[in-house]
């Protein structure tokens, strides 16, 4: 992403508060971005948690991802419902658009699962532009407008966490996201297959009994056969989720590094989903190798 490209904001699932996406609009802009608003972008129906109907809020996603101005596609954001418009996109005319990049977090986990599998390219899981990390009175949180704009202008840092649960070493394709977004895609023709792959999980608002089904979910359905590593991010709201975590997910044997501020709460730091990524307990980081758009698949 350079001055002068061409962006574009949509709403894949909840309504977002039209004077956040008015500043957060404003920010990208002054980057010397050129953004376009999806047409139903402050949609209301009659389910109030869904920005529109389900057709509206995924013609606007096609729209701007088969817009040959458009370099980047940014969810205004989560909430939930961009489950809802999977059966709505034709992925065959996304794949033919050639690679863009979606940019979202939360309830857009589905979105980033769906869209790596289908179009085989990475997808960042970052701040959305009608969220409190951008959108803010006071202007973006400073360290998450810091981590968007590298990992968007082609030089992502590293993101640090601050405990390790099992150490070691690992090297694969970063998947994952939202752990009740994950679960809820088992049984689904998107089933989540982690083998070879570093996972990474956050939640918010969510009690440990209820990650601990959701995981179960996760891990009964073989998503985790052959992961690689584990990347832990926030867990907002989830009172203290590390007993489940550790109960769950260590005896899979594989390196866990926890406290990454990447998911909800601030800072949120931007990580490269689809792209390869090594974890490494010595030094508490998940770092890209490398993060050209067409590396990994």
């Amino acid at each position: 992403m350079r001055p002068g490209d061409t962006v574009a904001v949509v709403s894949p699932s909840g309504p977002p508060d039209a004077a956040r996406l008015k500043r957060g609009v404003r920010e990208l802009e002054g980057l010397g971005l050129k953004v376009v608003l999806g047409e139903h972008v402050l949609d209301r129906q009659g389910l109030p948690y869904l920005a529109g109907s389900d057709a509206a809020r995924a013609a606007d996603l096609q729209a701007a991802w088969c817009d040959p101005a458009v370099s980047v596609v940014f969810c205004s954001r989560g909430g939930y419902g961009a489950a809802r418009i999977l059966d709505h996109l034709d992925f065959a005319a996304m794949r033919e658009a050639g690679p863009r990049t979606l940019v979202g977090s939360s309830d857009i986990t589905a979105l980033h699962h769906v869209l790596g599998a289908e179009l085989g390219q990475p997808t960042l899981h970052g701040p959305m532009p009608a969220c409190a990390t951008i959108s803010d009175d006071a202007g973006p949180e400073p360290l998450t407008w810091h981590h968007l704009r590298a990992a968007l202008s082609g030089s992502p840092l590293p993101v640090h966490g601050n405990l390790v649960l099992s150490p070691g070493r690992a090297e694969g394709v970063v998947t994952g996201g939202n752990v009740s977004l994950l679960a809820s895609m088992c049984g689904t023709r998107w089933q989540p297959d982690f083998s070879g792959k570093v996972v990474f999980l956050e939640d918010i608002g969510e009690e440990p009994y209820r990650l601990d089904r959701m995981l179960t979910q996760l891990l009964q359905s073989g998503a985790f056969d052959g992961a690689v590593g584990i990347a832990l991010g926030s867990w907002v709201g989830c009172g203290d989720p590390y007993p489940v975590l550790k109960d769950r997910l260590l005896p899979l044997g594989v390196p866990v590094l926890a406290g990454l501020p990447v998911g909800h709460g601030t800072p949120q730091l931007s990580l490269w989903l689809g792209a390869l990524g090594v974890i490494d307990t010595e030094s508490c980081s998940l770092a890209g190798r490398f993060h050209d758009k067409h590396a990994a698949s």
